[in-house]
């Protein structure tokens, strides 16, 4: 081997080396440190278990419990605006169920102040009125309380009875999506029970409407129809002055409205 490129192959080698002890040498790069920000909380009135329609609340009921100060919107109750609140709503009804770790709300709560539970689970404007059922008027005790309903009268057709057609009977729908409230004593679903088979429904109504029920009852006999949950609960509109001091009945047969006057 020629000296010349034992000398290149030399300083190569040198050179390699070299480079391989500084590398060595070099310093690790410091570790990059996360910070996590921290999460401002606070603490929000909920359910500790679960609270029926008409349940007077106990203080054993309500816990407070930590959430996230941003997710504590204006509707929840917190602890350091209403340190007392777990007295201030002992003894209150609930007008609507809540389950267990439910933020509780204030308008789903009524203090009834020595009242009964349901003049409080009642909408506002709205009365209470009881009317009698059987398994057979009443969807064989499958309607549970804040179910709605459509309440269809059945009687004599004196038109018919007129005409010499014999005993004929019609039948019309008298209220429509009506809110129950009650069956007999139960205003809830318990123990996971589904069938109520009672012999009184309570129903939420306007004042113009359990005056037509009121009279629909001596007219024949009252039968419940079920709606299904995917429709509209509308809410009842305002009733006018000329309805509340209207004598007559808005019946619907064969989907055609017809006014019937009271004597």
């Amino acid at each position: 081997m020629k000296p010349a490129r034992i000398i290149v192959l030399g300083v190569a080698l040198l050179a390699g080396g070299l480079a391989f002890m500084l590398s060595g040498r070099a310093p690790e790069p410091a570790p990059v440190q996360v910070v996590k920000p921290a999460i401002e909380t606070t603490e929000v009135l909920t359910a500790k278990s679960e609270i029926g329609l008409g349940k007077a609340v106990q203080a054993g009921d309500l816990a407070w419990q930590v959430w996230p100060a941003d997710a504590a919107g204006a509707g929840l109750i917190q602890k350091k605006s209403r340190p007392n609140a777990l007295e201030e709503f002992k003894g209150a009804i609930a007008r609507a169920p809540f389950v267990a770790g439910e933020p509780i709300r204030e308008q789903k709560l009524i203090k009834a102040n020595g009242s009964g539970f349901m003049s409080a689970i009642l909408s506002p404007g709205m009365r209470a009125i009881s009317t009698d059922i059987s398994p057979e008027t009443g969807v064989g005790g499958f309607i549970l309380p804040n179910d709605h309903v459509d309440v269809l009268l059945t009687r004599r057709d004196q038109e018919q009875q007129k005409n010499g057609g014999g005993d004929g009977f019609t039948s019309e729908t008298i209220l429509r999506n009506v809110r129950v409230l009650a069956i007999d004593q139960t205003v809830q679903e318990k123990d996971g029970q589904k069938v109520v088979v009672g012999k009184t429904a309570t129903l939420e109504l306007t004042p113009r409407q359990t005056e037509t029920l009121a009279l629909s009852r001596q007219r024949g006999t009252l039968s419940l129809a079920l709606r299904s949950l995917t429709e509209n609960k509308s809410v009842p509109k305002p009733e006018t002055e000329d309805e509340r001091n209207s004598g007559s009945v808005n019946f619907v047969r064969y989907g055609v409205n017809s006014v019937q006057t009271i004597k």
